[in-house]
């Protein structure tokens, strides 16, 4: 099951997560050491991050869910669209690569010709 938390402790054993509902769980040293620059980006920042609960008996266990939102990603598309903006004027690539080759083939076809 996937829930929200923040992180609110790391140390030599693995970590704490404070989930939304209140609730505080454990995070494994091994999934800590997995990904460390995350776990200390969301103890610094105190963002919300993404986990997936572990229920094995006892106090409640979570791993590090797949971040679907990266910043620096999100920039490089933005930049990228940008980019195209600039060239909208311009004739698309598929179509001036179309036209560079009906080009050749009728300087072909004259060139047969003679």
């Amino acid at each position: 099951m996937t829930t929200s938390g923040t992180v609110i402790n790391l140390n030599a054993f693995g970590g704490t997560v404070r989930l939304d509902n209140g609730e505080l769980a454990a995070v494994q040293n091994e999934e800590v050491e997995l990904h460390r620059p995350q776990y200390e980006r969301g103890l610094e920042t105190r963002a919300r991050l993404a986990f997936v609960r572990l229920d094995r008996g006892g106090r409640a266990t979570v791993t590090l869910a797949p971040q679907i939102s990266d910043e620096r990603l999100e920039e490089q598309i933005a930049g990228y669209l940008k980019s195209t903006e600039e060239r909208e004027g311009e004739t698309p690539a598929h179509e001036r690569h179309f036209l560079r080759k009906k080009r050749r083939a009728a300087h072909w076809e004259a060139k047969q010709e003679r």
